[in-house]
């Protein structure tokens, strides 16, 4: 899920061919699921790992038309795990099917959970898009190796856009599968309870350091540069703070009239997730001391600290 239209978004050209099989390195490929929106771009990446052996990666959409796709992409090749980058349904709402029609142990880092408790009478307006109830078979852990079909893996934990992303890198290669965590086509939603704006900074420090440059996100295509994405949207992050705080300056903003100032063209369907995200970057400042967050039943109103 990527956050709004209001950030800073890189264009290359994109065919999901989807449903199609398509090649993106030795004993990886992708399938591209019929699940297009303003929050998925051109649908949710599917991607089968390894050679004669294969694990399925972020099944995507409960969707008929995916699952056989993804089934005739194996073949006759045993499909010995199915793999997720985290629990958000248009990752994860084929896994029963699939794991019905395989009998494939599920692979992912815990239960879905929030990155933070809710606080008094708030509400999660994302909780319909998470899978509370999936249970791994196996729950991985950072620095897990993992090996499917003679490709190994190394679990990299990536908390931010939920509590229990995970990317994961290919030893040996240029190439880390970095789920929602950091995509080509805009920034990452970050929508406080689920999102974390603190872990996600921290997650992209990690992905920089990683020694490979090549990454593969769950929406659009491969960014060559993977580094060089890391510090436009760190400093797209930063950038946001500080429109925050200087739309601060002439008092106290209700998260409304905040959003309103930050995101001026951003359209009715993605509004919640702009205002989840900006919560983020508020209850970040608040963290650094930068402002207070003050909290009714009713309303949320940010103000800058006094100096």
């Amino acid at each position: 899920m990527a956050a709004t239209q209001s950030s800073p978004p890189e264009r290359p050209g994109f065919d999901p061919q989807t449903g199609v099989l398509v090649p993106i390195a030795s004993g990886l490929a992708r399938l591209t699921a019929p699940n297009a929106s303003p929050f998925t771009f051109t649908g949710t990446n599917t991607f089968l790992i390894g050679h004669d052996r294969i694990a399925v990666l972020d099944p995507g959409p409960d969707d008929d038309a995916h699952l056989e796709a993804i089934l005739a992409a194996a073949g006759h090749r045993p499909i010995e795990a199915i793999l997720l980058t985290h629990t958000h349904i248009d990752h994860c709402a084929l896994v029963p099917r699939l794991r019905q029609r395989t009998g494939a142990p599920l692979v992912f880092g815990g239960r879905h959970r929030l990155s933070r408790p809710l606080k008094f009478l708030e509400r999660n307006p994302f909780a319909h898009a998470s899978d509370y109830a999936l249970v791994p078979d196996r729950e991985i852990k950072d620095g897990d190796r993992l090996e499917y079909g003679g490709v190994a893996l190394s679990a990299i934990a990536t908390p931010g856009h939920c509590a229990n992303h995970f990317s994961f890198a290919l030893d040996g290669t240029d190439t880390v599968l970095t789920g929602d965590h950091l995509m080509a086509w805009n920034t990452t939603l970050v929508a406080t309870p689920d999102g974390d704006l603190a872990a996600y900074l921290a997650s992209l420090d990690r992905l920089e350091a990683l020694p490979q440059t090549r990454y593969i996100p769950a929406h659009g295509g491969e960014i060559a540069d993977g580094p060089a994405r890391v510090r436009a949207v760190r400093t797209h992050r930063l950038m946001r703070n500080g429109q925050i705080l200087n739309a601060l300056k002439s008092g106290p903003l209700s998260l409304s009239r905040l959003a309103e100032r930050i995101y001026p063209d951003v359209t009715p369907r993605v509004r919640i997730g702009a205002r989840r995200t900006l919560l983020s970057h508020l209850e970040y400042l608040e963290s650094t001391g930068a402002l207070r967050i003050t909290r009714t039943p009713w309303s949320l109103r940010a103000s800058l600290m006094e100096r």
